[in-house]
């Protein structure tokens, strides 16, 4: 069988979080559908990717899922685990604050850049956004954490592409990406505590990018990162001590 050929078939053992992949460009075609999946939190940290189930479920065979699975674990997004599988990477405290660190520089930058560009369309846009968030963020719970996670991605990026950064953008993206899984936890962690507000610092947000201050912007952007990295590392340390 050539190596990027699709096996027939419908998959025995489906993959949540993942859809099957056309014919084109296959190997691309893998790789952008397990980057999406990873920055949406359809996956848990700690989670361990079969290489088959992941062909099986995308109706490709073994190597382009290899490829693309090496190819993530380039970018730390993704661990390479002994017998055809892949890892994702497991929440620490070490590896909380390195992504809120880099995240609150490179999107608080983004987000300097785009107070001047964005429109009054474009802010009506985010604030539609950030009411179906809130929405989604009432009724959550762990089934749907990667829903809120791509409403919060749609969110955020509408700012970060208005800022017109080709060399950020990338940059953002695979913070994201390397992200999605901590994304997931902090949205399962709101779930169970319906008194928690996911999306407050969004309004701080809009009304800063209203108002074209971009240092309160960016306040309210840190804000909001800190703020779901902080409920992690606060419930590990709870699961710690009950231990």
């Amino acid at each position: 069988m050539d190596s990027t050929s699709p096996i027939a078939g419908p998959p025995d053992t489906a993959v949540p979080g993942l859809a099957r992949v056309g014919r084109a460009s296959l190997q691309t075609r893998v790789y952008d559908e397990l980057t999406r999946s990873l920055t949406h939190g359809a996956f848990a940290a700690g989670q361990v990717l079969r290489m088959q189930a992941l062909a099986d479920t995308m109706g490709v065979s073994i190597m382009p899922v290899r490829e693309a699975l090496g190819r993530l674990a380039t970018e730390r997004a993704l661990e390479i685990m002994p017998n055809r599988s892949a890892r994702v990477p497991l929440i620490t405290e070490e590896r909380l604050t390195d992504l809120a660190r880099a995240r609150c520089l490179v999107e608080g930058e983004l987000v300097r850049m785009a107070v001047p560009r964005l429109t009054p369309e474009d802010w009506a846009v985010l604030r539609a956004q950030t009411a179906e968030c809130e929405t989604a963020f009432n009724r959550l719970d762990e089934e749907h954490a990667s829903q809120t996670s791509q409403l919060n991605h749609q969110f955020h990026f509408t700012i970060y592409g208005a800022a017109g950064s080709d060399v950020l953008l990338p940059i953002v993206r695979s913070l994201w990406m390397q992200s999605g899984p901590c994304v997931r936890a902090s949205a399962i962690i709101y779930g169970r505590n319906p008194s928690l507000t996911a999306v407050h610092h969004h309004w701080a947000l809009i009304e800063a990018l209203e108002a074209r201050d971009a240092e309160a912007a960016v306040r309210a952007l840190h804000a909001d990162i800190t703020q779901s990295f902080a409920l992690i590392r606060d419930d590990m340390r709870k699961a710690a001590g009950d231990g």
